[in-house]
This record gives C-alpha cells, sequence and structure tokens, in this order.
C-alpha cells in the first residue's frame, strides 16, 4: 500500500518533482504516457480507444463550456446596448434630420468610444483566454492502460480518473481505488472535515483531493454533473462585487431621475413656451439633453479595467474576475504563506541527527525507506530522496522494506506516517513530523530545535511507533529517532516585495503550518517588519475578537491548521480590514475562498486555482505588487475622471432648469456642448485613466465623487448662466443669441478647463503639456474662421468677451476655495 507525497512540517507544495515509480495516484506526463502496471481491479486500464469513440458518438462527453471570458457577442451587445445609448442614439437621429451635421457629433463620439470599448474587452479576452489555457489543469486518465492528461471537456462517461494530493475533481464518479484518500467537499457542503473515500463511496465534482490518492469512474458528465457549473463560473469573466461599478450604477441611478423631469421641463420650455424657430428649439432642447449623460464614465471604467487585465496579462498574472484588479488595490492586510511564496518548493538537508543513541545507518535506511514509499514527494519528502535515494544503502536496503501501512499527512495533524516489514521480517512503524508536535512540551530535545528554528531552518522529526500505526495515541508514545534538519530556498524577489507592501501601509501576515520561530526567522532574513512577533496559531485564542487582537499585533503565526486560516481571514475582515490571501496547497482553499481577494501561485493545486480571484501564472509572489499599483492606476484615476464628467452632469442638470425657471432660450447648440466635452473631458479624462496612480485607493466613492462634482457642477452653472444673462441685456439686434451662446461657451470652457487643472494635480510634464494643449485647441476654433462658422462661435467685441473671461477668474477663485474646504473637511 502507498500513500499521498508529505510535507510533514506542516505545509503541502505542489509541484515538486516526482520520482520515477507510477502508482494510481501519481502524475503522469501528457506527452510520454506510462504504461500502467497490471491490476486486479476491472478499471485498473480504463476504457479503450473503441469505447471512448462509442461514448463521443453518444454526445456521453464533459462538454460544459468553460470560459475566462465573455463570447465577442456578449462583449458587443454589453457595449452598445446601454440604457444611455439609445438615449443618445434616438436624439442624434433626430438632430441628424433637424440641424446641421456639426450639431449631430455627439452621436460619432458615442460610435467612436463604444468601438474603443469593444475593442479593448475584446484584447482583454484574448490576453484571459490565452492565460486560462496556460493554467488550466488537465486531469490524468487511464484509456487502454495507458494513463495520460487530457483536457477536461474530453473526459467521457466511465473514464477512469486519477487523483491525487490538490487535485479537483472535474466530473462525478464513484470511487474505484482509494489509497487513504481524503476529499474536501466544503466548497460543496459547508463541511469543513475532509470525507475518507473508500471503493464505491461517490465523489462529486468541485470536491478536491487533501490527502491520500486513488481513481475514481466518471458517472456523470457535461451538464449532468452535480457542480458542473462550479468549475464554469470559477474560471469565467463575472462581475463581482465592485465598488467602483456599483458606485457608478448608483450615479446613473440617480442620475436619470434627475434627467427625465428635467428634460421634459426643457422640452415643454424649448418648444411651447418659447416662440422659436422650430429647427433651432429641437436642437437647442437636444443640447440640454444630451450633457446630462455621462456616458464616457462607464466606457472609461471598462477601458481601464480592459486594459489592466492585458497590462497584467503580459506579466503572467492571470485576473479570473476583472474587479480583483480594484479588490487587491484596496487590501490593507496581505496573508502569505510561506511555503511557495516566501521560499522556493525545493529544500536541502543540511544535517540529520540521530537522537537517543540511535545507530546513524539504520536512520538512514529509515529515511530511504520513507522516500521509497511515495509516489508523489512534496519538498520535504524530495529532500530527503535526493540525500538517501533508493539503492544506494547496501544490503537491506529501503527495497528490501515492504510497506505494509500509511498515514497520509493532515494539516490538523501536522505528521505522517508508514509501517514497514523489514529486512529480517522484524515489523516497525514510524512517524515524521513537526518536533513541537511528537514531543511532549519540557522535552530536552525542544530547546536544541528551538535553536535551530532559531537561524531559520526546518526541523523534523523522525520517532518510531511502539505499536501499531493506526493505534488510538500512537504519536503519544513514539520514541525520538532523530531529527531532519532542512534548509528552505528563500525566492531572491521575495524581500522587494515584503518592502514594496510596508512602503504602501499594507501589513502583511505570515500565515504557516511551520514552527513559528522557524517561520519568523526566514521572515526575518527578507526584512519583514515585525517578523520577530510570532505566535504558535497552538496558543491562539478561539474567541473571533480576542483572535482579531492578536492578529493585529503579530505578524509571523505557525503551526497554523487550515480552519484557523480560515478563522484568521474572518477575524481581520471583523475588525474592518480587507484581506487578500495567498496559497498554493489544498490546506490553503478555505481561506483563499473566504478572503477578499484570493491569489494562488500558478503551480499551486488545482482547487487553488479554481477559487482564487488571480492567479500567478509565473509563481513569482514578486508579481503582487504590479496587480496592486494596476488597481491604485484603476481606481485612482477614475475617481478623478469621474469628477470631470459628473461636474458636467451637475451643470447641464442645473442650467436647463435654470432656463426652465427663466423662461429663455437654452444657450448652447449640441456642437458646443460637444466641443466643450470633448476637450475638457473626453480627450483628457482618457489620458488620466491610464496614467500611473500610485494614491492608495479610498472607500466610500459615490461620496468622495460627489463632494467635489456637486460644488463645481454648481459653481460652473452659476458662472455661465450669469455671462449668459448679462450677454443678453449686452447685446441686441440680429444675431444676438449666437453672441450670447459664444460668451457662455467661453466662461464655461475656461471653468471647466481650472476643473480640470485641479484634477490634473500633482502636475507633470506631460499633465501640463496635456491642459495647455486643450487650451490651444478651444483658441485655434476661435481664431480660425471656418471653424468659427462650424462650431458657431464667435466672440463679438471686447467688453462682454473680457467679462465672461472676468465671471470665469471669479469661479476659478471660488472653485479653489470650495475644493480645499472640502478637502479639509472631509480628507483628500
Amino acid at each position: 500500500m502507498t500513500q499521498r507525497a508529505l510535507d510533514s512540517s506542516g505545509e503541502q507544495t505542489p509541484g515538486s518533482p516526482r520520482p520515477a515509480m507510477i502508482d494510481a495516484g501519481a502524475e503522469l506526463d501528457p506527452v510520454h504516457p506510462v504504461e500502467l502496471p497490471p491490476s486486479g481491479h476491472p478499471d485498473a486500464t480504463g476504457l479503450t480507444t473503441a469505447e471512448v469513440a462509442e461514448r463521443v458518438a453518444r454526445g456521453e462527453v464533459n462538454d460544459v463550456p468553460v470560459r475566462s471570458s465573455r463570447s465577442v457577442t456578449e462583449i458587443v451587445r454589453a457595449n452598445v446596448f446601454t440604457r444611455f445609448n439609445l438615449i443618445i442614439g434616438v436624439l442624434w437621429v433626430i438632430m441628424l434630420f433637424v440641424a446641421p451635421i456639426q450639431d449631430s457629433l455627439f452621436g460619432f463620439v458615442i460610435v467612436a468610444n463604444t468601438g474603443i470599448g469593444i475593442i479593448q474587452e475584446w484584447r482583454a479576452k484574448k490576453t484571459l483566454d490565452s492565460l486560462a489555457v496556460i493554467g488550466e489543469a488537465k486531469p490524468t486518465v487511464r484509456r487502454d492502460g495507458v494513463a495520460a492528461e487530457i483536457s477536461t471537456h474530453e473526459i467521457v462517461l466511465g473514464d477512469v480518473v486519477e487523483l491525487g494530493p490538490g487535485d479537483k475533481v472535474v466530473v462525478d464518479g464513484t470511487v474505484a481505488e482509494a489509497d487513504s484518500l481524503e476529499i474536501d467537499e466544503s466548497l460543496l457542503t459547508g463541511e469543513a472535515d475532509p470525507v475518507l473515500k473508500r471503493p464505491g463511496d461517490p465523489v462529486m465534482s468541485g470536491s478536491f483531493v487533501v490527502a491520500g490518492g486513488g481513481a475514481f469512474t466518471a458517472t456523470k458528465v457535461g451538464r449532468e454533473a452535480y457542480a458542473a457549473q462550479l468549475a464554469e463560473e470559477a474560471s469565467r469573466f463575472t462581475l463581482v462585487h465592485s465598488e467602483l461599478r456599483s458606485g457608478i450604477s448608483t450615479i446613473l441611478k440617480y442620475v436619470t431621475w434627475m434627467m427625465v423631469p428635467t428634460a421634459i421641463g426643457l422640452i415643454i420650455s424649448q418648444l411651447v413656451v418659447k416662440d422659436n424657430n422650430f429647427k433651432d428649439s429641437v436642437a437647442r432642447t437636444v443640447g440640454g439633453i444630451v450633457p446630462m449623460i455621462p456616458e464616457g464614465l462607464v466606457l472609461l471604467t471598462s477601458v481601464a479595467f480592459a486594459i489592466g487585465v492585458v497590462r497584467l496579462g503580459r506579466k503572467q498574472c492571470l485576473v479570473q474576475e476583472l474587479p480583483a484588479i480594484e479588490g487587491l488595490a484596496r487590501v490593507d492586510v496581505v496573508c502569505l504563506d510561506k511555503t511557495g511564496t516566501l521560499t522556493e518548493g525545493g529544500m536541502d538537508i543540511t544535517e540529520v541527527r540521530p537522537l537517543n543513541g540511535s545507530d546513524e545507518a539504520y536512520v538512514h535506511q529509515v529515511l530511504r525507506s520513507l522516500g521509497s514509499s511515495d509516489p508523489r514527494p512534496n519538498a520535504s519528502l524530495q529532500a530527503i530522496i535526493d540525500a538517501y535515494p533508493a539503492g544506494e544503502g547496501g544490503q537491506g536496503t529501503a527495497e528490501s522494506w515492504a510497506v505494509t501501512d500509511a498515514m497520509p499527512f493532515s494539516s490538523a495533524r501536522k505528521y505522517s506516517g508508514a509501517a514497514f516489514t523489514e529486512t529480517d521480517g522484524t515489523p516497525s512503524a514510524w512517524l515524521l513530523g513537526a518536533p513541537d508536535v511528537l514531543l511532549p512540551d519540557g522535552d530536552g530535545t525542544l530547546t536544541e530545535i528551538e535553536h535551530l528554528n532559531e537561524q531559520g531552518l526546518r526541523v523534523l522529526l523522525l520517532a518510531r511507533v511502539r505499536g501499531e500505526l493506526d493505534a488510538p495515541g500512537a504519536a503519544d508514545g513514539a520514541v525520538p529517532t532523530a531529527l531532519v534538519v532542512l534548509e528552505q530556498r528563500l525566492r531572491p524577489d521575495a524581500g522587494e516585495t515584503l518592502a514594496y507592501f510596508a512602503q504602501q501601509n499594507v501589513a502583511t501576515k505570515v500565515i504557516s503550518g511551520d514552527n513559528a520561530v522557524s517561520v519568523g526567522a526566514v521572515a526575518g532574513k527578507l526584512g519583514l517588519a515585525g517578523a520577530e512577533n510570532t505566535l504558535d496559531a497552538r496558543r491562539m485564542p478561539t474567541d473571533p475578537d480576542e483572535m482579531a487582537t492578536a492578529m493585529e499585533e503579530n505578524a509571523v503565526f505557525g503551526r497554523v491548521t487550515p480552519q484557523q486560516k480560515r478563522d484568521m481571514v474572518a477575524a481581520l475582515q471583523s475588525r474592518g480590514h480587507t484581506v487578500a490571501m495567498t496559497g498554493d496547497g489544498v490546506n490553503d482553499v478555505l481561506a483563499l475562498k473566504d478572503a477578499d481577494i484570493g491569489v494562488s501561485m500558478g503551480s499551486g493545486s488545482e482547487a487553488t486555482r479554481a477559487v482564487a480571484q488571480i492567479v500567478l501564472l509565473n509563481n513569482s509572489f514578486a508579481t503582487l505588487p504590479s496587480v496592486v499599483a494596476e488597481g491604485r492606476r484603476v481606481i485612482g484615476n477614475i475617481t478623478r475622471v469621474a469628477t470631470l464628467f459628473l461636474t458636467k452632469t451637475v451643470y447641464s442638470v442645473l442650467l436647463a432648469i435654470l432656463v426652465v425657471c427663466f423662461q429663455v432660450e437654452y444657450p448652447f447648440l449640441p456642437r458646443h456642448l460637444t466641443l466643450l466635452s470633448t476637450l475638457t473631458i473626453g480627450v483628457p479624462a482618457f489620458f488620466l485613466a491610464l496614467a500611473p496612480n500610485k494614491e492608495r485607493a479610498q472607500p466610500h466613492f459615490v461620496r468622495r465623487v460627489m463632494r467635489y462634482a456637486i460644488p463645481s457642477g454648481v459653481i460652473a452653472a452659476a458662472a455661465t448662466f450669469t455671462t449668459y444673462l448679462v450677454a443678453r441685456h449686452h447685446y441686441s439686434g440680429p444675431g444676438a443669441l449666437e453672441a450670447e451662446t459664444s460668451a457662455a461657451t467661453l466662461t464655461l470652457f475656461l471653468v471647466s478647463m481650472w476643473v480640470l487643472a485641479i484634477i490634473a494635480r500633482p502636475y507633470t510634464w506631460w499633465r501640463i503639456g496635456l491642459v495647455a494643449a486643450m487650451g490651444l485647441g478651444f483658441l485655434i476654433v476661435l481664431v480660425v474662421p471656418w471653424l468659427q462658422d462650424f462650431f458657431a462661435l464667435k466672440l463679438v467685441g471686447t467688453t462682454m468677451p473680457w467679462g465672461a473671461v472676468g465671471i470665469a477668474v471669479a469661479a476659478a477663485a471660488l472653485l479653489e476655495f470650495s475644493w480645499r474646504l472640502v478637502g479639509r473637511r472631509f480628507g483628500a
């Protein structure tokens, strides 16, 4: 009987090298299939090629479509068929019939914007799809007596699928072979304890292996599987909770409520009350309605997210749920698993210390036996195999020791074991695991181990069981035989990543199954602040509030069980923290699932990759700062440009209300506001939304935006309408309305430019150039004759234009005062 791969000190590390021997739980090379040994089980060799073809012809195939993104049709539909596109489309068609083409420019802008949105999301889709293929796990299936990896959608009814630690059950089935097989069904049933499976027991898709190995026969495939949709939803494009998206939706809802009655009032005012030219009235009515719609804000948010996905994709980072970019930027606590995150998977044995007068050669034989008994070794056991390979011990070596029993590693136990019949027929049983778990408190060896842990070394204890391996309390009476000292390989980029989080005021918590002192020493070598503040999780309080306090006061936690990891995440969240959890082993799945953002390594188990929102395909913890930076860029910049868009909405609504109240013509044609929107919002917002931005993400998006947009919009509307009223008294006769419109446009442009200038801070050369270029564009329109005619903008005289400038200067001073007042009262 064989057992699964063990990391006896408490960590499970997928992706470690495998030895040559193969069994039911072994991971097989898809390029070089391995012929299976004979077995008494009828399912041992799997289906034949003919049987597979027959089942495919009958449609008994696992055809559930697993997509990582929306289809092209869905992307086009989502970008084209929006509420605001419908409104603007109707208004555009009206304007094409009643006004010159320059008053219909807003429609062409919407077409261009929608096209940009489709192209950017399509690029993001291609990136997501290609990365999903790279990160897709392929189950090992037996066919024609050969085991090989195939795609999940190629599995057919009756296939024999092999299972090993960390593998996810991809279809429903019945266990055919079980070797201490334990399956976690918590993602389906909510039951946290793993279930021991025996031949004949059912297994459900969506569950995953935590211990042992085996194989099962597929009984339900495709959409008939119990949790077929779970695997699909875990890796497809989803719009999970996003404060940015929900905030924008809230804003648009209120804008719609304001827009409808205001637009109705404006229509009545311009078409009924004022006895104007019909077509001119329609044009000015549309000119009042169109700018109320912040349609570009939705587009820009989608574009910013899509470009973020493409940028991160180039760094081998798969974002399985787009708002995860935003979520990680809001994180203020990152919980790290040590193995595979701070350290690389491989380890090296530095020393083996026999205890209690044990014979060194005999200890080496035991270690060699343990290594040879496991076909799927992890990092710790692989280090033992590398140091004591099979066949090098001479007579009586491990090959002669028959494995009679095995105890798979458990994160709760912190040790594993195996029983043998030695060369001379003597039975022996051994445990390999955490010394502070296997040794009683006060044992003198613990002091020796403590000194080794303080150097950042990992120490395993080899102990001989007095009776049977599976006897109750077998570990309590085990006889210490040797210490196995291992040195972990630190990731060269881990120190810089920890330093980055420290600079960004993100607290880092290292949570590990290893000894706390050892983990603290490793973290200290990497420069983690507070690495000396360690806590053994066995002494962790169970009360959630006390646990939260302990989590905030300490930085390193050792001997943590999977359930404790989950509880720790919940405790931090109860204190208002936004928590990210990284991990790669099956013992991390529950915590990854409950964290605000779950981050999995690409080499991690299939279960961790399925529940994580972000997968680091290059297995580099150093990629995380790029994700945080991308999220901060998106959030910070969208918050900035949202203020621009909503300032326009506020002043458009107020101008319409003032026009209705004063019973005057609406001052602008659509062409005027198209020009203003392009120069003060559209073009600048595109560049500002994609600019670098390292500001830490702040909560309450809607409140933060409206605090600035409302006073800015009110000031802009008041200044513009004041100029318009003054101009109505100043000008008279033919062409007076055009002159009044030009003066009002000048004031509104200058005030909007000042809002842009405030939002563009802090200034850099390109930001100054951007603002200057927009100002220059408007100046060119004012001085070039054919552009004057095209946009119907011509300043008449000098008194009123300079008066418009003066009013704009006063409004700019008021803007500065109001922004500083809001900043002092509510914070930046």
